[in-house]
């Protein structure tokens, strides 16, 4: 991953969704859900033709008869006709489908340190959201052990953590509630990420250690993890005008014993730390706005 450089959010259409999603050439399925009717199609095709004028209006009239419209989050072998495990050709997307919490929870995914900033934020109805992350060099393996990962640190839905999942496209009615929402999707960054850019394990007792609790509870709401206490750290140390290597030195050796690349871990909290620091400098037009009065855990640094 390349440093992170915040792009202002744009949203997009069903079209420029897909084509920010998959190559033009890449294979890809669209499925219509009609809970009415009782009737699902799916369509195997490449994301050009999907995002083409034609198959788009197919998608308009059957979102208008009454089905929902989704789209796999991974490209599949050429030739494919199902969406199985064994028709994926490789894992590029990983994701979190956020049935509650509301914005309150997806705050928390945008200001934490264990997963990177979402490339895409989706608003599926009113206080649901799906959050995607664009990956490379990740098997099925992995990738579904850390969608499980994201689920069980974040109360996403444990059913969205199959390699072969379909998401909603934005553009299209929300024909699941009686109050009729439009879908509607936002691109939040253009990286693509990399499995170390995810600081959480599954089940690990150094992911339960770090946020302090027991492994398979959740974090209790108010709780600051050591990572998050970690990028406080980093700025407070930067807006006081402390050396960035120096910064980036104290906190790889505070956690030399509990990261497997504590070096990398620390140059990508104090990274983030300049970022929110540039970004509150933009919005409040002072040296970066309010800063947090020291704490005991600085001092540990």
């Amino acid at each position: 991953m390349t440093v992170e450089s915040p792009i202002a959010p744009k949203s997009l259409s069903a079209s420029e969704y897909v084509l920010a999603l998959f190559e033009p050439t890449d294979t890809v399925a669209v499925l219509t859900r009609n809970r009415r009717t009782g009737q699902t199609v799916q369509r195997i095709t490449s994301a050009k033709t999907v995002a083409g004028e034609e198959f788009q209006s197919w998608l308009r009239r059957e979102n208008s008869a009454g089905a929902d419209i989704f789209i796999g989050m991974n490209p599949l072998k050429d030739g494919s006709y199902s969406r199985t495990k064994d028709n994926v050709r490789e894992v590029r997307h990983v994701y979190l489908d956020l049935d509650t919490g509301g914005q309150d929870a997806l705050e928390a995914i945008r200001n934490s340190l264990e997963v990177p900033a979402p490339n895409f934020v989706l608003d599926t109805s009113r206080d649901k959201h799906q959050v995607v992350w664009k990956v490379e060099g990740l098997d099925q393996e992995q990738a579904e052990s850390m969608l499980r990962a994201i689920v069980d640190q974040f109360g996403g839905d444990p059913a969205a953590t199959d390699s072969t999942r379909v998401l909603r496209l934005p553009g299209f009615a929300n024909r699941k509630y009686n109050e009729e929402f439009t879908v509607q999707a936002r691109q939040e960054s253009t990286q693509i990420y990399q499995a170390r850019d995810f600081m959480i394990q599954e089940n690990s007792p150094e992911a339960a250690r770090q946020r302090g609790i027991e492994p398979g509870r959740r974090i209790p709401q108010g709780h600051r993890s050591q990572s998050e206490q970690d990028w406080a750290y980093a700025k407070r140390a930067l807006a006081r005008g402390d050396d960035v290597e120096e910064v980036i030195r104290r906190i790889a050796d505070y956690r030399a014993d509990d990261k497997p690349d504590p070096q990398y871990y620390a140059r990508h909290t104090v990274t983030r730390a300049q970022t929110a620091l540039q970004h509150t400098t933009a919005i409040e037009g002072t040296p970066y706005g309010h800063i947090e009065p020291a704490s005991e855990q600085e001092h540990k640094h």
